[in-house]
């Protein structure tokens, strides 16, 4: 099946002390903390094009563009959305938001390139001079 806009994924947790902004160092509160919340986003896309994807290939995040709109305490559910609103070749473009029990807590763009796993991590490990 080809990769198409519309495609759709969730990401969830409860959050707990580890997903705290005072624990990530990312802030001083025990709230749910930005990077958490940009990890379901991510999460989200990439689990929803995975199945579609050639054996051997695999995505990358190359760009976010959100907003944490609304704190989230330590207990409840948080949960990301995504999908695919636009594909050129290989990049694939991301419409994320992101809820808790209480509504709308975040929301942006998210954008993955299609790549291969084995040259992406060769190139990679290529930086440590082996």
């Amino acid at each position: 099946m080809p990769i198409e806009p519309g495609i759709r994924g969730t990401a969830s947790c409860v959050v707990s002390d580890k997903h705290t902004a005072k624990s990530l160092r990312s802030g001083g509160l025990d709230v749910l903390a930005t990077p958490i919340m940009i990890a379901l986003m991510e999460e989200a896309a990439l689990t929803s094009v995975r199945p579609y994807l050639d054996p051997g290939a695999d995505t990358v995040g190359t760009r976010l563009d959100v907003s944490h709109l609304s704190a989230t305490p330590v207990g409840m559910k948080a949960w990301a959305e995504s999908e695919i609103v636009e594909i050129d070749r290989r990049r694939l473009v991301f419409s994320v938001k992101a809820y808790d029990e209480a509504g709308l807590i975040g929301e942006g763009t998210h954008e993955r390139f299609i790549i291969d796993s084995e040259k992406f991590t060769a190139k990679c490990q290529s930086k440590l001079g082996k």
